[in-house]
């Protein structure tokens, strides 16, 4: 995953339209708004009927209220379809489980960073409540609210550190500032005064007390109209029927007040609601509960720069302060009317008021609040990347004892492997076709096998017939005119995407090669090898790279170690290897020990090389410059002594920045394993084979996520590990990164029990007894 990009595709989790209440407004217009800041959304609704609704675009999947299992599937279905950031819309009511706890369920099988909006938190919360929000809070990348109230709330009384919450306003329209008179003509009350109360009906939004104020109100000012607009709440449906709107019919008759309320009984879109809002002289907010710390309701009233009155519930005292509206008490009428009677008899303070609420709601509108979320959904995102989230995992792993390795296992590499070589890449654990063949792919696969014939653990059958495919195909790719191997042999096609390949392929190549050389048990193996390598050798006299360079150099270890009077390949090595040391003297110091600029991929190579260089060459220098290079690399990839993590390649690591720490790719952990074992083998330090091992114990699962790569049926391996979690795919590289590194690992087990006849279980506790 790319996050220098930022949150490209985002899945919103809540209610959703045609679904009737606020938070599916909400989610909708939300959506809209980040998909204008260039953030492209799906919707992922909450179902509170088996049925469900017509949903429409871009809706993705549904999940039903009380059905646990349908959270979990949600989760997957994300894990799989890979977007970059989920945005849960959390509110109480609207999730299944006591206290909405089913969506921790669905929180804790998904991989994706989340940003959660907490549209209620209770002040006073029972026990069972501020557990819930807690975990939620928790499995939360970050939380964002609406009202500062709740974020003093979020840290007072639920622990949930400051720093991990956002205040983003609720959003609205970008409302011109009018005249009242003239959306009055489209509801019959032209010339009259509007009083207005919207949204969703139920008992505890405390209407019938502007009711009971309304026969105060007409005294003074007679042709008063209350517009009471919205259906009545689903959930009050279902309970009571309008039995709460028939109560509010019933006290108006009684007042006397009829033709002074007018009931819209419908759920009323968002065109038809700014019409509403624009016929309105106050708005009203008559809610029984301090606890409301939002109100959409409200928010739009604000933002049309209406003269607003309200009880004091949390959201209503901030938006509502340094006389942007008034506050009343909690279930009284008397204060209402006579905060009605002073807006519409006192024109200066009503006035006043409209454009003190309007210039307050401009930093509302949804074209700001599109991008700070957008900004949110960003910074959420490099934040995974320095502090990954560790998953559950629920597969089972094979049981083993402590300190023994995996079986070799190479079903994966046979399923990837044609008639013409290794397939690039996967989709899951299924070859991509599409995607062709590399020399550098190939060439690892060579190199494996070689290793596979000195483990002697297979068939020799089976690793000759590999062999020779991989083989083969750097035969092909060689161009005998330029001196180069051609790379990225489309499949079933004779055409290359590149004429000439990298130095890195190349340098790969030479390795294969010489690998095979020096101890392949098969002459015609070795001959075609041997010859391919002194053709293509000559090519690295021009490299500059240092994966190139580094990568011919252990070919070169290996070809003369059986070869070792070859005098080109000799110079060769003199060559590579002063231009590395050259390089590291003219890059390090005592805080960077390396040999460029930046880290980028495969690094523990150019280590490894001058190791090996040195050993060949007798060369102190080389040694001793290698190692320490290397041991500066192992401080990079376990600053602390714990667990092994590569640098990223979403960024690298550039002197004196900051170091990507995702992507991981497997080909990291591989030439670092190999990079100590070098040093193992040469100093018989302790320490070299630890470092080796706790690297290697990164495919198993000792790494950020803390999930397996590796699949222990097929020796497949994931692609690496993402912000989000592990690559599904289980490519050719990864795969055989796995692969090289186990047979490293078996091949230093078996040297040093063939030396010291002990078991590798035994020698395991050996090793844990004997210091640094």
């Amino acid at each position: 995953m790319d996050v220098s990009s930022g949150a490209g595709r985002v899945a919103f989790v809540g209610t959703f339209p045609p679904r009737k209440c606020g938070i599916a407004t909400f989610t909708n217009d939300l959506c809209q708004a980040v998909r204008n800041a260039g953030v492209e959304p799906i919707v992922i609704p909450m179902n509170d009927r088996a049925e469900g609704y017509e949903y429409a675009d871009p809706v993705r999947f549904t999940i039903f209220e009380p059905d646990l299992s349908t959270y979990r599937r949600a989760a997957e279905y994300l894990n799989i379809n890979r977007v970059d950031v989920v945005s849960l819309q959390h509110e109480y009511g609207i999730f299944g489980g006591n206290w909405g706890s089913h969506v921790l369920a669905f929180l804790q099988a998904l991989r994706t960073p989340v940003v959660s909006t907490f549209h209620t938190v209770r002040r006073e919360p029972d026990e069972d409540e501020k557990r819930v929000l807690q975990e939620v809070a928790a499995l939360s990348d970050r939380i964002v609210v609406i009202g500062e109230h709740a974020r003093t709330f979020l840290h007072e009384v639920y622990d949930v550190p400051k720093e991990k919450v956002d205040l983003i306003p609720h959003g609205i329209p970008d409302f011109p500032f009018v005249d009242p008179n003239y959306y009055k003509d489209q509801f019959d009350v032209a010339g009259r005064p509007v009083l207005l109360t919207f949204g969703l009906l139920a008992p505890h939004k405390g209407l019938e007390y502007v009711i009971q104020a309304l026969p105060k109100i007409k005294q003074a000012v007679p042709d008063v109209v209350y517009l009471i607009v919205g259906a009545t709440h689903p959930y009050w449906i279902r309970r009571e029927g309008e039995a709460y709107r028939l109560r509010l019919h019933r006290l108006a008759r009684e007042l006397d007040v009829t033709d002074n309320v007018v009931f819209h009984n419908r759920f009323v879109d968002d065109e038809e609601l700014v019409a509403f809002l624009g016929a309105a002289d106050i708005f009203i907010t008559p809610y029984l509960s301090v606890d409301q710390v939002s109100s959409g309701t409200l928010s739009w009233a604000i933002g049309a720069g209406k003269a607003a009155i309200s009880t004091p519930y949390w959201y209503a005292r901030e938006v509502l302060a340094d006389d942007r509206g008034i506050l009343v008490p909690f279930g009284e009428h008397e204060p209402i009317a006579d905060a009605v009677i002073k807006l519409l008899t006192d024109q200066a303070f009503f006035h006043g008021m409209r454009k003190r609420a309007y210039t307050y709601g401009r930093h509302m509108t949804w074209t700001n609040v599109g991008h700070m979320y957008k900004d949110a959904f960003n910074r959420v995102l490099k934040e995974r990347t320095r502090r990954p989230r560790r998953f559950l995992v629920h597969r089972p792993e094979p049981q083993r004892p402590r300190g023994e390795l995996p079986s070799l296992r190479l079903r994966h590499l046979r399923r990837l492997t044609d008639d013409v070589g290794v397939l690039q890449h996967a989709f899951y654990t299924v070859p991509r076709y599409s995607h062709g063949y590399t020399v550098m792919d190939n060439a690892l696969a060579l190199l494996l096998t070689m290793r596979i014939h000195e483990l002697g653990e297979l068939e020799e059958d089976e690793t000759e017939d590999l062999a020779t495919r991989y083989l083969g195909f750097l035969l092909y790719a060689f161009d005998g005119k330029s001196g180069r191997f051609r790379d990225e042999l489309r499949h079933g096609e004779t055409v290359w995407g590149k004429t000439t390949g990298s130095e890195e392929s190349h340098g790969c190549a030479l390795w294969a090669l010489a690998a095979t050389v020096a101890r392949s048990p098969h002459a015609t193996l070795r001959d075609m090898a041997g010859k391919l390598f002194e053709q293509a050798l000559r090519a690295a006299a021009g490299f500059s790279s240092l994966s190139g360079c580094s990568l011919t150099l252990l070919g070169l270890h290996d070809y003369l170690s059986w070869f070792s009077g070859d005098v080109t390949a000799r110079d060769m090595r003199h060559r590579l290897a002063a231009e590395l040391l050259r390089r590291y003297r003219r890059a390090a110091d005592d805080e960077w020990r390396w040999f460029d600029e930046t880290l980028t991929r495969w690094n523990a190579r150019a280590p490894h090389a001058l190791i090996v260089a040195g050993q060949g060459l007798s060369d102190e220098d080389l040694v001793t410059t290698g190692l320490a290079a290397l041991e500066w690399l192992c401080r990079v990839h376990r600053p602390d002594g714990g667990d092994f993590v590569p640098v990223g390649s979403n960024g690298f690591y550039a002197r004196g920045k900051e170091r990507a720490r995702f992507d991981q790719h497997p080909h990291e952990a591989c030439a670092a394993v190999a990079a100590c074992l070098a040093a193992y083998e040469l100093t018989g330090e302790q320490r070299w084979y630890r470092e080796a091992e706790a690297t290697f114990e990164w495919f198993l699962g000792r790494n950020d996520h803390r999930v397996p790569l590796y699949d222990p049926r097929t020796g497949g391996c994931h692609d690496g590990l993402h912000p989000d979690g592990m690559n599904a795919n289980q490519g050719a590289r990864a795969t055989l990164s796995y692969l090289l590194s186990l047979a490293d690992m078996r091949l230093a087990d078996k040297a040093i029990v063939l030396k010291r006849g002990e078991s590798r279980v035994e020698r395991i506790g050996e090793l844990s007894k004997q210091p640094s």
